[in-house]
């Protein structure tokens, strides 16, 4: 079996968290902002005080915060709801099956999500830098 590395390890934890997190923002820049192809099948914006409207705050703002290292294990917190909560109002009433429902999204990012929450930032993070600690988990 291959050994790896801590720092290869907290290296490809601060990845997935940056990728995550800009890929969770383009979700929210469709929402918010009508970009990417925009919200809905006329493309443009969810309204701002609507339930699209605050899963695509979460989602910007949220995916910023994730991305910067910044408040990670909270916000990973409130994206897992997020997430869930997405999977049960929007997917699980088209079937049980996320291959069938589209909700694999949903679900991958509640998992990543969860994984941040429990693990912390990893590297490249704001939270390690503010804890004073360069080298171990933040």
């Amino acid at each position: 079996m291959m050994a790896t590395s801590p720092k290869l390890a907290d290296t490809t934890h601060g990845i997935l968290r940056i990728v995550a997190g800009l890929l969770f923002m383009q979700h929210g820049v469709q929402k918010l902002f009508g970009w990417l192809g925009g919200f809905g099948p006329e493309g443009g914006t969810a309204p701002l005080f609507s339930m699209f409207g605050l899963a695509g705050v979460l989602e910007v703002f949220g995916g910023l915060l994730i991305v910067l290292g910044l408040f990670t294990r909270p916000v990973a917190l409130v994206l897992i709801v997020e997430m869930l909560a997405a999977y049960i109002i929007a997917h699980l009433p088209q079937g049980f099956w996320p291959i069938l429902n589209d909700g694999e999204p949903a679900l991958l990012y509640a998992a990543i999500y969860l994984f941040m929450a429990a693990a912390g930032s990893g590297r490249f993070a704001i939270d390690r830098a503010r804890s004073g600690r360069g080298g171990g988990m933040a």
